[in-house]
């Protein structure tokens, strides 16, 4: 059936084929009217409020988009589902909207080329200023479209995984498109991990087709993708096609498993046929670091995540059309999945593609483009405005920020004063700044401030408020729940929510035992978080060994793997501390072998180098200090929060060290740190 075609059926069939599926997920949260189904019973939507958040929703919000007639059509359907939920969180079975089938594409793409072709979906912010690339709805299509017969003539088949390695370009986007369009998975993997971290991270998705461009560009650099691609792929045998889009006009090497993007894509049509997808197939891997060293490809499936990605797009940016929403994260991290490309585009919204870095040419670069763009919501993370804070007020009011109604932050809490700033001197006192909690396995965002009323206060740092349909818990030590407010605990989710990722590809057990085992019947985030008593939201950090460096998430374990297979370690222990710009950094402690002759310096000098090869460059350590043992518990584990302590500077908050080994390791642990700081060292 041709698309033209397939049009016409769903025009003859009427609206009702689009059955919205909010229809029922309505009486599972409190939800805004314009979110049900035009044929749905109002009355069978429950205001569910159980948290008695203040300002949770307000009834204004619900009495403003009473007059969308059709404000509850998301999802454009091909098939509709015939069950909503179908969860068990203790069981780590999580299914939506069975029966039901769609492709994502389609809704991303399609039905706006149906209904405005000409608006303009991805602005290109390259590196060099100024010389942004804007592509409209129907420019996408095309690209999207002649991807996917690429792909089908490649021999990609339903359920294959392609992997992408790529810099933030309107290609990388119409390449997860294509795969969407044509049931295949995609699996990006950030451009700024090594040759090694991308081998793995290619094995693991057993992908036969790689995309990359021959050379990145930020913040003025050359970045070497192919290169990078080519060392990789020594040891992933079961590649057969690498595609190479020509981002610069420099020559690379090229073998013959190698493919110009652009010249294979000139040699396809421009009309490619979308497949309908079971709302439960996987959409996407995407892989983060875990506290055992193995990084986890964390699947993401259709109809649940796209819905959940539109709906937090548009109520907690309170996002309207004609407005550009500028994400300055990179693809490469589910923050620019969610809302750099499947929410805003789902919502045929105007979304920016931001290549280069907060400090090229100068410190203004983020303010200036939101000048030229005209940029109306901004998204970007707590370690770039802290950053750009030590700059100066005067990189930012040099622009104009006119534009601007809403300002979100992403990937960590921010601290005080950084939100103060963003607020008071970016914001101009009249943005109200969000401060979104998520993760990749939630998909989208689960705590922010909106959306609720208009004047509904906004308390800096806080994430505050659950989204609809959220239901955070918190848990004490012993697994029971904390019912009051003003109390601390291991932060959890009751109840199962579309945008959450369903499983660990190729390994369901480890999903069910990290996520759904340390509290059965809840979904465990692995974060703190503090309920005040007023029943907002904090997070105060990670539970788990995972390192959270300028928003990505680092295992501990993943980073002590490279540390000790440096020649003269014997062991090691990798933990993150507070840093003023990255929110955390990475502090190694070595314990070398005894004939190991080096010294303190040149190992710091030599896992710096392996770390940047082996992992990305931003896991470094940025402290390394050698140990004659490290403290541990006499069952052989190491006191990891005791190693924080010290490095925080809290030595009077140790705790109890009854269950050490030998308590004189901490000390000698303290004694090695004073010496690093009377050397000029600020941890």
């Amino acid at each position: 059936m041709s698309l033209q075609v397939w049009y016409q059926n769903r025009r003859a069939k009427g609206r009702k084929r689009e059955k919205c599926v909010m229809a029922e997920y309505g009486l599972y949260g409190a939800m805004p009217r314009c979110l049900q189904q035009w044929d749905t019973n109002a009355s069978s939507c429950k205001w569910w409020n159980a948290q008695k958040v203040p300002g949770q929703l307000g009834d204004g919000l619900e009495a403003a988009d009473l007059s969308r007639k059709r404000g509850g059509q998301r999802l454009s359907w091909i098939t509709p589902f015939h069950t909503v939920q179908n969860c068990d969180l203790s069981q780590g079975k999580i299914k939506w909207f069975e029966g039901g089938q769609l492709n994502v594409s389609v809704n991303c793409v399609d039905r706006h080329v149906h209904t405005c072709p000409e608006r303009v979906a991805l602005i290109w912010e390259r590196d060099e200023p100024g010389t942004e690339i804007k592509v409209t709805y129907r420019q996408l299509l095309e690209l999207t479209c002649r991807l996917g017969n690429l792909f089908r003539r490649l021999g990609v088949r339903r359920g294959d995984c392609i992997t992408l390695y790529m810099p933030s370009c309107p290609l990388a986007v119409a390449a997860m498109l294509a795969c969407a369009r044509i049931g295949a998975v995609h699996s990006v993997v950030f451009a700024g991990f090594s040759a090694v971290a991308l081998a793995e991270r290619i094995r693991g998705a057993r992908s036969r087709i790689v995309i990359t461009a021959n050379q990145g560009l930020r913040g003025g650099r050359v970045v070497e993708l192919k290169a990078t691609v080519d060392q990789a792929l020594l040891s992933c045998p079961s590649v057969q096609h690498v595609l190479v889009t020509m981002r610069t006009e420099n020559p690379v090497a090229m073998t013959d498993r190698d493919l110009v993007l652009e010249q294979e894509m000139t040699k396809e049509d421009v009309s490619c046929e979308p497949v309908a997808m079971d709302s439960e197939d996987a959409l996407f891997l995407l892989y983060t670091s875990g506290s055992t060293g193995k990084p986890k490809g964390l699947v993401h499936t259709q109809a649940g995540y796209l819905l959940y990605t539109a709906l937090t797009h548009r109520y907690v940016f309170d996002y309207h059309d004609g407005d550009v929403f500028g994400c300055v994260a990179d693809i490469g991290w589910i923050t620019g999945h969610s809302y750099i490309i499947y929410g805003p585009l789902c919502n045929g919204g105007t979304t920016v593609l931001f290549e280069s870095t907060p400090l090229y040419p100068d410190p203004g670069r983020y303010w200036e483009t939101v000048e030229r763009l005209k940029i109306n919501q901004f998204y970007g993370a707590p370690t770039a405005i802290r950053l750009l804070l030590k700059y100066g007020d005067h990189w930012v009011e040099k622009y104009d920020r006119s534009s601007l109604k809403t300002l979100g932050s992403v990937g960590e809490p921010i601290n005080t004063e950084a939100w103060s700033w963003y607020s008071r001197v970016v914001g101009e006192g009249r943005c109200p700044v969000v401060d979104t909690w998520w993760q990749t396995e939630t998909g989208g965002v689960c705590i922010a401030p909106r959306p609720a009323g208009p004047d509904t206060e906004i308390i800096p740092g806080l994430a505050m408020r659950p989204f609809f349909g959220i239901q955070p818990a918190l848990m004490d030590s012993k697994g029971k729940m904390l019912t009051d407010n003003d109390t601390t605990g291991a932060l959890c989710i009751a109840r199962a929510w579309p945008g959450m990722a369903r499983s660990i590809y190729n390994d369901h057990q480890r999903y069910i035992e990290t996520y759904c085992l340390p509290y059965p019947g809840l979904f465990f985030t692995g974060d703190g978080a503090h309920r005040s008593r007023e029943g907002y939201y904090q997070i105060v950090g990670r539970l788990d060994d995972v390192i959270n460096v300028s928003g990505h998430r680092l295992g501990t374990a993943e980073i002590e793997d490279v540390v000790n297979q440096c020649q003269g370690v014997a062991e090691s222990a990798v933990i993150g501390y507070s840093h003023d710009i990255k929110g955390q950094g990475v502090y190694a402690f070595a314990v070398l072998k005894e004939d190991a002759d080096i010294s303190e310096a040149v190992l710091a000098q030599r896992l710096r180098d392996m770390v940047s090869k082996k992992i990305a460059k931003y896991a470094v350590p940025d402290f390394t200090q050698v140990v004659k043992r490290l403290p541990k518990t006499r069952s052989g584990k190491i006191m990891r929060r005791v190693l924080r302590k010290v490095v925080e500077r809290q030595v009077d908050e140790l705790g109890d060290l009854s269950t050490l080994d030998d308590p004189m390791a901490v000390q000698e642990v303290i004694q090695g740190h004073q010496r690093l700081l009377a050397k000029g060292a600020k941890p």
